[in-house]
């Protein structure tokens, strides 16, 4: 039977499917909600997917429309022309005839994805860089005829000081209106005091800005109170851009492969920004023109494909970005469908791999001015690290890939309901027990029959425990003597049952293979080792204190992380999770001008160590693929049962 490898983004979820399946059992299948009221008669239209066309070099497969069945008159009833020439189909109505990429768009999702960046609770001293400015201007005469914007300019110098500020060209356009509606009072929103950026009719109290982390698996956004610092609303979306890959080499790789790769790219996450603002503005009950100021993060690679700018020279060694410094655009240059004048503030990056979003991380937990050494962790898709103190701080990068968020694992999902966050095995008896996303208690104490997958919090829980429990060995080998049930062979490969057929959604168990185990090994490796490596330049050889940071460092169990040896030994009450202290670095850039110029100069102080690059890398990364480690002691793990080998 010849069938075709099949992957469904943003989920990730992956398999070969027999030809001849429409996309729709193709999703039943593996466990990818796709909403469908109709049963898959054809006649809701609520099952839109969108086929990506194109070599995708990252799963070795070539999808495009000959490898979907013919455009039907049913589908035709709901999907327009301009749809249909940017791929879109009934996956009730589309059969499957060879490999594909198919994009499921939240619309189409029976279970919004669970995108954990909710902002963190800091101290935020206010200082934003755009102000209200209230004044009341004599009305013009004969015998006082000066213009408009020279008589605000001249109100503006005599209340508050402020010398003659340029005008953006939307305001100058609204300035005469707004003056005789508001009989001569307005207010003034300008920008570092320097330019005017909107002028509104009488006296306004508030104005807002929205400090956004482009991540390269999420976006998220904080929409702030700029007189308050009071975050109003928060939203958060996968980023479109997954549909080109899920890294960024392999985004990097399309925009090579493909001649519109890079204005794609840019077009989706640009597209996925404004549904992010007319979301949040309207949690808010704003409108997306209220916001007029937004500050920005991102990795390098996300950086240049937002901006448009080539980000082929990040693929190739010494992986040299177009620019370092921060950078300040008009929304409108962009796209972004704010207030027409709102400045978009971009922080600095500081090399190839290390962007943006390391510097929002940078200013938000300030090892700068501490004594101790701190290994902080971005942990996703990209792992990103800092090491250090107030003396010496060193950067780096890792391509840690998306195994830690559920892809590359035969049952791995990104976090959504359904998916087990939380896994324990009892040594000697190897039961187990297993939470899921949107669940309270725990099977088997609670009956659970909907299990659909394991997101990366389980996936790390899955494997620390096969180890603990003596299921696998220190170089993560399955132990085939093991007489228990759960112990299976597919293909004379052995996999261990999490969740039996009758707890699941799927009609089939769940479990986590060897190649499972490789996986996580592999993205475990690749931190502890850039970690070891940044120690020996700074000439360290222990930790005082280990961050845990980014949306999902704020959910690993801290334990099981470090027992499977994500970052070496720590006294594990001096091991944290901060969460997304990327998007609070750029909330307190939103609400704290200083910090701008502070997260500049610390781009700058940081050295960066090119970790691909270093002759001990490979030796560092191999003894790294142990469980723990090969050779490093972990005397602050608590001392439970460990496996033989």
């Amino acid at each position: 039977m010849k069938t075709g490898q099949v992957i469904f983004q943003p989920s990730g979820r992956r398999g070969e499917i027999p030809e001849g399946k429409t996309v729709l059992e193709a999703s039943r299948i593996l466990g990818v909600g796709i909403e469908s009221v109709c049963g898959g008669k054809k006649s809701c239209g609520k099952c839109l997917v969108r086929l990506e066309s194109g070599s995708f070099e990252r799963y070795g497969i070539t999808s495009n429309p000959d490898h979907l069945s013919p455009f039907t008159e049913e589908e035709a009833d709901f999907i327009g022309k301009e749809e249909r020439e940017a791929g879109f189909r009934l996956a009730c109505a589309a059969a499957i005839r060879g490999d594909l990429v198919l994009f499921v768009p939240e619309g189409s999702r029976t279970g919004a994805q669970v995108i954990r960046k909710d902002a963190g609770q800091r101290e935020i001293l206010l200082n934003p860089a755009v102000r209200l400015f209230t004044v009341t201007l004599r009305p013009p005469g004969l015998e006082n005829p000066k213009a408009d914007y020279e008589r605000l300019a001249a109100a503006l110098k005599d209340r508050f000081g402020i010398p003659q500020p340029a005008i953006d060209y939307p305001a100058l356009i609204a300035l005469p209106g707004a003056l005789r509606k508001g009989n001569w009072t307005v207010t003034a929103a300008l920008r570092m005091e320097r330019e005017i950026l909107a002028v509104f009719p009488g006296e306004v109290e508030e104005v807002y800005g929205l400090a956004i982390d482009v991540g390269t698996t999420t976006v998220a956004g904080y929409l702030c109170s700029l007189k308050t610092g009071k975050v109003i609303a928060t939203g958060s979306i996968m980023n479109p851009q997954v549909a080109y890959g899920e890294d960024v080499i392999s985004r990097i790789t399309y925009v090579i492969d493909q001649p519109d790769g890079l204005e794609k790219m840019r077009g989706a996450v640009i597209d996925g920004l404004n549904r992010l603002i007319r979301t949040v503005a309207a949690d808010a009950k704003l409108s997306p023109a209220d916001i007029l100021e937004v500050t920005l993060v991102g990795n390098t690679a996300m950086h240049h494909l937002l901006l448009g700018i080539d980000p082929r020279p990040l693929g190739v060694a010494p992986f040299t970005p177009t620019v370092h410094r921060s950078l300040d655009i008009k929304a409108r240059d962009l796209g972004l469908l704010t207030h027409p004048a709102a400045n978009v503030h971009i922080l600095p990056i500081e090399a190839g791999f290390v962007g943006a979003d390391n510097v929002g991380v940078l200013i938000a937990e300030e090892p700068y001015r501490r004594d101790e050494i701190s290994l902080i962790i971005d942990v996703g898709t990209n792992g990103e690290m800092i090491l250090g103190n107030r003396a010496h701080l060193l950067s780096a990068s890792c391509a840690t890939g998306p195994a830690l968020e559920g892809a590359h694992i035969r049952f791995g999902m990104r976090a959504a309901p359904g998916a087990i966050e939380r896994i324990r095995i009892a040594p000697g008896t190897w039961d187990v027990s297993f939470k899921i996303i949107g669940e309270e208690g725990w099977r088997p104490e609670f009956p659970i029959t909907g299990a659909l997958g394991i997101c990366g919090s389980g996936i790390i829980d899955g494997v620390a425990e096969l180890y603990r429990a003596g299921i696998i060995d220190r170089s993560g080998r399955f132990r085939t003597d093991l007489s228990t049930p759960r112990l299976l062979l597919n293909d004379g490969k052995p996999e261990f049952v999490i969740a039996w057929p009758q707890e699941t959604s799927l009609q089939t168990a769940i479990t986590i293979s060897q190649q499972d185990v490789r996986s996580v090994q592999l993205a475990k490796g690749a931190l502890y080792a850039g970690a070891k490596l940044m120690m020996k330049k700074l000439g360290i050889d222990k930790l005082d204190r280990v961050v845990l940071a980014g949306a999902f460092g704020s959910y690993i169990d801290k334990t099981e992380a470090m027992t499977l040896g994500m970052f070496p030994d720590c006294d594990l009450p001096f091991v944290s999770s901060v969460g997304n202290a990327a998007g609070d670095g750029a909330r307190i850039a939103l609400l704290n001008r200083d910090k701008r110029r502070e997260a500049e100069e610390m781009a700058g102080r940081v050295e960066y160590l090119e970790l691909t690059l270093s002759p001990d890398f490979q030796e560092e990364f191999m003894a790294a693929m142990f469980i723990p480690h090969m050779l490093d002691a972990f005397p602050h793990l608590p001392s439970k049962k460990t496996s033989p080998g």
